[in-house]
């Protein structure tokens, strides 16, 4: 299945039957990042994190003190 990094426009060729060609084509909202794209976003967002400034939001729970 050839596919294309939403970031970076980068064609690639993925296994038909692996579990991310399989949610590609069954769900169309979902969409492909490559694996530099995947490991550049990854690293900001932990470097970002690691600063203090930074808030990762996430659904409220009861066992959350916000």
């Amino acid at each position: 299945m050839r596919v294309k990094c939403v970031l970076c426009d980068k064609i690639e060729t993925i296994d038909d039957e692996s579990p991310e060609a399989k949610r590609l084509r069954n769900r169309p909202i979902h969409t492909y990042m490559c694996d530099p794209c995947q490991e550049r976003i990854a690293k900001k967002t932990n470097d970002r994190l690691e600063t203090g400034n930074f808030r990762f939001l996430r659904p409220k729970s009861d066992r959350d003190e916000w």
